[in-house]
């Protein structure tokens, strides 16, 4: 179970393309306007697709969604740089975002099924920590690599790269271990988005631990969008600006491998979790100091512990006919939260340093913390 789940992490986020794309639009002849709105239709198709697709994902096969989402991902990258135009680059990003929601709630709740089928069903955190530790891992080695890539092939190269990893990861998705019975009795893709929607309604704890996901996930999520202006702020040289990013992408790496020992967190210590990170933020950021951003670090590894935590968390309250649709909710409720975070940052960051503006988004861990220790959204709910 462990071997393709950590393959298919790592593999998903394997993407040369990632640190270019935006040069391959520009050298394409694109303006800042279309690039812009390009991220724009890539936010949107995620947005609508994502609890459909988790619908989808509780009324057929899981493990068949998360091989073809790869492949959709792979023909959206060979469109880019077989023909790149602006036409091209839209149906690319809607591939790659119809591709990402079909795994989205597919992949939480194929592996906790799994696992709860071997009896090992409180392992999940860490399992997952850890897949997600090699996504980041992965991320990592893709930025380093693109480089050299990229200047012995230009963005042929990088993209034909690109394919192949998402190749190798449906590859990875196909050997992936699924027991569970065809579903829903029968009532398909609409009658488990209802049911899903209904328990939304009907259980306010599951409620708590979908606005505890979102919350926690959207803020550092898109302040990480932002990381490359808040080093360059900080006075640190170009040429070393890399090797920061790295570092913050260190922290967070870190924090998903820490999800076994987090487990144990209660309500107060997954409340001091999110507090402790959010200062960490405030005082990182506002320092103004390369140093500070060792804070920086530290603080985005706190944030992504809490998040893998809220998604096991999310995951014991919920039942199998609907844990897709559900987790796929969530995610949602992230992708929105994350847009709205993004004008907010744009707002602030426009009248004032970078610095500032992350400080002031530390503000919503602190809130959350209070939520968390006095309304008890963390707490479980026995099975």
């Amino acid at each position: 179970m462990t071997r393709p789940l950590y393959a298919y992490a790592f593999l998903d986020d394997f993407v040369l393309l990632y640190p270019v794309y935006a040069l391959l639009f520009s050298d394409a002849g694109l303006s800042v306007w279309q690039i812009s709105s390009l991220f724009a239709l890539w936010s949107l198709t995620g947005v609508l697709l994502e609890v459909p697709s988790g619908a989808l994902a509780d009324a057929v096969s899981r493990r068949l969604l998360l091989w073809t989402g790869p492949l959709l991902t792979a023909a959206g990258f060979a469109l880019w740089v077989l023909a790149p135009s602006y036409a091209a680059f839209a149906l690319g990003f809607v591939l790659w975002g119809a591709g990402g929601a079909l795994g989205s709630g597919a992949l939480e709740a194929l592996v906790h099924e799994e696992l709860d089928r071997l009896g090992a069903a409180e392992s999940y955190a860490r399992v997952m920590g850890r897949a997600r530790a090699a996504g980041l891992v992965a991320v990592m080695a893709a930025m380093g690599l693109a480089g050299p890539v990229f200047a012995a092939g230009g963005h042929p190269a990088v993209g034909a790269a690109s394919v192949l990893a998402c190749l190798l990861c449906a590859a990875a998705a196909t050997r992936f271990p699924e027991h569970r019975a065809a579903v829903s009795g029968g009532a398909g893709w609409a009658g488990t988005l209802r049911a899903g929607l209904a328990d939304v309604r009907a259980d306010r704890s599951v409620r708590g631990v979908l606005l505890l996901v979102a919350a926690v996930g959207s803020v550092w999520g898109a302040l990480d969008e932002y990381t490359p202006l808040l080093v360059r702020e900080t006075g640190v040289p170009a040429a070393v600006a890399p090797y920061v990013l790295l570092l913050i992408w260190a922290g967070a790496t870190v924090g998903s491998l820490l999800a076994g020992p987090g487990e144990r967190l209660g309500r107060a210590g997954f409340a001091g979790l999110l507090a402790g990170s959010g200062l960490a933020l405030a005082v990182g950021a506002s320092a103004g100091t390369p140093a500070g951003l060792g804070l920086v670090a530290v603080a985005f590894g706190g944030f992504q512990l809490a998040g893998v935590l809220a998604d096991a968390r999310l995951q014991r309250r919920i039942d199998d006919t609907g844990r897709a649709t559900l987790t796929s909710v969530a995610g949602l409720g992230t992708e929105t939260a994350t847009i709205a975070v993004f004008g907010g940052y744009s707002a602030v960051a426009s009248a004032s340093a970078h610095g500032t503006a992350f400080a002031v988004f530390a503000l919503p861990y602190l809130v959350t913390a209070l939520v968390v220790a006095f309304g008890g959204v963390a707490r479980r709910r026995p099975r």
